[in-house]
């Protein structure tokens, strides 16, 4: 049996660098790959492809430690190494730090267009998604790592809402993760897809990260700096460098620094309420944490405003890219200029007993996302090829 890591989620960033060097960008290709080599070894407990990608998941974000010797056999078979050199300590040191707990909100989009959307919203069995700010349907699907539900606009916008509880000691470990992960998750989505409703351009499918802190780790007085950090968390990062054990290690002394000044810039927006929260939109993602439970945001408030910012994005970027291909865009009657404008009023017109807490997070995310000007050259494109 695995044993449980306490207290912390420390990725192996030796076990994930060890299988992208290998060439295996997904954990499911990587599945495979151990699966075939304990077969063709002879091992008679090999596990199954669909087992192996779990506990890999596990395994690479440290939820628990490599001790199961049959997971050591095969890391060393198929990785052609050592022991000493895949499975080493994962949290020595953190247990004097204080940790923070999260649920991490990944919202992994793409777009399939009208016909894809029809087809998906059928393959996946979706229903009325209730409460959305615009017309959508969802069903939940399965992901090895975490609760997903899977959301399908009919103009052909697709998000991925993927929940993942985290318990860290750094941001710096939280950066790490992204960069491990959002690999995975977006090859996971265009994997999904791909028998149900291809996407039109596998280069444009992203993840945008939102985090809900549930448990911060930091004195008051440090509270604003650590969430302005964790909305722009590759601050902490080197652009080309690999993210191995010494780039964390450099990260964390980065984060330490970023904390004694009181780090900010002018590309993060607050909608937190003194008092009541604290919360940070940036171009890289969102972060909140109710201070009063009873009075700030909920959590539902939040991920609706991404999902319905996240799936205009997407059909935004695709009339943009038949723009710059030199193309008319074409879209369904439905789904053109006059639908993309009522699309912009629910965005951005204040509801008439819209709290304001609500409408100062809306209004930050859409400042910090830049969806307005794509929002609003997709409108005029759409409107000029109508006339046209």
């Amino acid at each position: 049996m695995s044993t449980e890591v306490p207290r912390q989620y420390k990725p192996n960033l030796v076990l994930v660098n060890r299988r992208k060097a290998a060439g295996w960008e997904s954990r499911k290709r990587a599945a495979r790959e151990l699966h075939r080599v304990g077969q063709q070894r002879g091992i008679r407990e090999t596990p199954t492809v669909e087992a192996i990608e779990k506990a890999m998941y596990r395994h690479e974000t440290g939820r628990v430690a490599v001790t199961d010797p049959i997971y050591r056999q095969l890391y060393c078979l198929a990785y052609d190494a050592k022991p000493q050199d895949l499975f080493g300590e994962l949290t020595s040191g953190a247990e004097e730090r204080p940790h923070f707990s999260a649920r991490s909100h990944k919202f992994v989009t793409a777009f399939v267009g009208a016909d894809g959307a029809a087809r998906l919203r059928e393959a996946a069995g979706c229903a009325p998604a209730v409460g959305e700010w615009h017309t959508c349907y969802s069903a939940p699907v399965e992901h090895p790592e975490g609760d997903c539900t899977l959301y399908v606009w009919p103009c052909g916008s697709v998000v991925f809402h993927l929940v993942e509880p985290v318990q860290l000691s750094t941001i710096a470990a939280l950066a790490a993760w992204r960069v491990a992960s959002y690999g995975d998750n977006i090859n996971w989505a265009i994997d999904y897809l791909a028998p149900r409703a291809p996407v039109e351009d596998e280069s444009a499918v992203y993840v945008l990260g939102a985090h809900w802190v549930v448990e911060p780790a930091w004195p008051a007085e440090l509270l604003g700096t650590a969430l302005r950090i964790m909305s722009t968390p590759k601050v902490l990062l080197h652009r080309d460098r690999p993210m191995d054990d010494e780039h964390l290690a450099h990260a964390e002394l980065i984060e330490q620094s970023l904390l004694s000044e009181s780090y900010d810039h002018i590309g993060i927006e607050s909608f937190g309420l003194q008092g009541i929260s604290v919360g940070y939109a940036s171009w890289s993602g969102v972060v909140y944490h109710p201070i009063s439970a009873e009075r700030a945001l909920t959590e539902a408030e939040v991920i609706s405003c991404e999902l319905a910012i996240q799936s205009m994005w997407a059909y935004s970027d695709a009339i943009a890219r038949q723009v710059e291909q030199g193309r008319d865009p074409r879209v369904p009657p439905e789904y053109g200029w006059r639908y993309l404008r009522g699309v912009r009023s629910r965005l951005t017109i204040s509801r008439l007993r819209e709290p304001g807490q609500h409408q100062a997070m809306r209004r930050a995310i859409l400042r910090t996302c830049d969806l307005m000007p794509a929002l609003d050259q997709a409108i005029e494109t759409l409107r000029e090829t109508d006339r046209g």
